[in-house]
Order: C-alpha cells, then structure tokens, then sequence
C-alpha cells in the first residue's frame, strides 16, 4: 500500500479510506498479510484520483466507477471530455483577462459588473449564454438536414447545444456536455441527456439516426465521437466543415484578408475524407444563403457590417479562440476597410449572390 501511495501521489491514510468505504479495495493479500492491488484495483484507483481532482465527491466518484455499463476506455473518454471543457473555460478566462487588460492599458475604468462579467462566475454562463441572441435554426439548412435524416423516426442529437436543427416532427434524444448550453434549452424541447460525444451512455443501434449540427469541432476527441455515433445508431448525418480544399481559408474574405489565424484554430481538426471515412458517409456542400438566419461564423459573408457587432461576435466561439489582439486587430482592418470602401471593391461580386459555399458540408452515412 505504501508504494502505491507513492506512485499515486497520495497518503496511505487516503487508501485506508477508500478501502474503508468501498471504493477501492485492494483484491489480494500478500503472504506475510499485506494489501496488495491488481493491475484492476489500480486501474480503478486511477479513475477515483482523477475524478476527485477533477472536484467531484466521493459519492458522485463512486457512482461513476461503479457504473457497470463503463469500461475503463469510456472513463477516459469521459475524463478527456471534461477536462477540454476545463481547458475551453481556462481559455475564455485568459481571453477575458487580455480584454480586461487591454482597456486598462488605455486608461479607462472597468466598471465592477464588467469586472464580473468578465472573471466572475458568470463568465462561462456569457460566453455560452451569448448564443441564444443570434444562434437560431436557419430553415434552408434545416430542410437539407431533414431531408438527410430520410424516414428516421428515433433520432439522437449529439452536442446538441440549446436546441437548434432538431426535428420538431421525429423522437429526438439531445445530448450535451455543457451545463450553460443545457440551461438555455427552451421549454418543450426534446430530453437531454448530460454526456459526451465520446461516451455515449446508450446500448448499440438505439436510434435510427445520430445527427450532430456544427459541433464536432467543439470535441476533445472528434474521430472517437463519431465512432460512437456510429456505434448507437444505423444511420448518421454530420454538419461539419471542410479544410480539405488547398487554401480553404481563402473561401471566405474574412479568414481570407482580416483573420487568418482562423486556419491555426482548426489546424488539429481531422480531415472531411477522415471523418466521411470514420463512419462511411458521402458528403454534400451546404450553402449559406446570403441572410442566414443562424449566426454562425460564416453567416454574414454579405453583411459585413454584423461583425463589428460585439454581441454578433461573442456568438461564435472563434474569436475566443483567437485571441482579443487577434480580434480587434481584425475588426480594426475591416470597419478601415468598409468607410474606405475597399471592401466593396474587393468583394462587391458577393451582392449578385442568394448563397454561398464557405465550406459547410453535410456527412450523411
């Protein structure tokens, strides 16, 4: 037990505990009376510690290993889950800091609200919360999804957010790691399970159709989640976004000339011919028309005035990843760029357009 106290970096007084209480009991003895753990019983000690150091409680950490429908790959795909969502509220935290501090470095006051909106409890809850403003289903869109989710009856929606693209008229099961996200779901809507798209907590082939709407970049690990998909249903529809393409971030004049540290922010994204090869799906483009009515990043490629909204902006979990340097310095070059009139010289062909092709692509498998 000593030794396992060493390698796990904790007292032997806490394994006295655990082995107390249940939680992990050493499974053999050695001759001279010792405890002595398995390859198993230390397996299991690994899930108890990281759960714990994750702040769970003992109870809620014994429920979780002792769950029989969880293998030791699921735990780490659930603890992997978790901990991006930490790593992603570190990154917004750091991101507001650096916005806090660029309005300090100008001299002007941050008044205490914006101090707790911005390093408070509600930080997470402004980012997430942001997106019930302007992220709402965009019915063209909304068509080419249902038409790819075919004579599906049951239909499981994986990072599901707070609701949008899920098919009023089909048995839709949400699933969403994000309690912010699940908060914002609105009255009526479909039940929703708090899980990760890498450990999908259903028996194999439970559902017609798996379908997830612009969320897979959001995963800690993209290609084990749609694996699941693949797992728990017979069919699966993906709304994702194509980097296959030489000199994709070109598509769109806003990575193309304002921002082009958009193409670092989905540098470790798995390829479209990977993920329509993880699950055997075909894949479609999906136009944007040009007053989308879903706020994504691409949505306004022919209003460009939209992103010098802040609200448009914080909508779009984009900028947060880029950094605010990042970002002003974009809205600076393109608010220049539109009293100048140089954007309309640039991108003055986009008026004839209803639609465009910014890489958006349907996966239907």
């Amino acid at each position: 037990m000593g030794r396992v106290a060493e390698l796990a970096g904790v007292s032997v007084r806490t394994l006295h505990h655990y082995d107390e209480i249940g939680l992990v009991r050493p499974s053999a003895r050695t001759a001279a009376g010792y405890r002595a753990y398995s390859a198993g019983d230390m397996e299991r000690l690994r899930e108890v510690l990281a759960y714990r150091r994750l702040g769970f409680g003992l109870r809620e950490v014994a429920e979780l290993v002792g769950d029989p429908s969880t293998d030791a790959v699921a735990h780490l795909h659930r603890l992997r889950g978790l901990l991006v969502e930490r790593r992603d509220r570190a990154d917004a935290m750091v991101a507001a800091i650096d916005r806090e501090l660029v309005v300090r470095a100008k001299g002007l006051k941050v008044t205490p609200e914006e101090q707790l909106d911005m390093l408070g409890a509600r930080l997470y809850d402004a980012i997430g919360g942001a997106y019930t403003a302007t992220r709402r289903t965009e019915p063209r869109i909304a068509a080419q999804i249902r038409d790819a989710l075919g004579d599906a009856r049951t239909v499981l929606n994986v990072g599901a957010g707070t609701g949008s693209y899920e098919p009023a008229d089909l048995d839709v099961t949400a699933v969403e790691p994000s309690a912010v996200m699940r908060a914002q779901r609105p009255a009526g809507s479909a039940p929703c399970v708090a899980a990760a798209a890498e450990s999908l907590p259903f028996e194999d082939h439970s559902f017609d159709v798996a379908m997830a709407v612009s969320t897979v970049h959001h995963w800690g690990d993209p290609m084990a989640g749609l694996h699941e998909m693949r797992r728990v249903a017979r069919r699966v529809v993906v709304l994702t976004f194509d980097t296959d393409e030489p000199g994709w971030q070109d598509r769109f004049w806003l990575t193309r000339d304002y921002l082009p540290e958009f193409a670092a922010v989905l540098s470790g994204f798995p390829s479209l011919a990977g993920m329509a090869g993880a699950i055997g799906a075909r894949a479609e483009p999906v136009p944007i028309p040009w007053d989308c009515a879903d706020g994504l990043f691409e949505a306004y490629w022919r209003r460009p005035g939209a992103y010098l909204e802040d609200h448009v902006r914080r909508a779009m979990s984009v900028w947060t990843r880029v950094g605010p340097e990042a970002e002003q310095r974009a809205l600076r070059c393109l608010g220049d760029d539109l009293d100048s009139g140089r954007w309309a010289e640039r991108n003055g062909h986009l008026a004839d357009l209803d639609a465009a092709d910014l890489g958006l692509r349907l996966l239907t498998a």
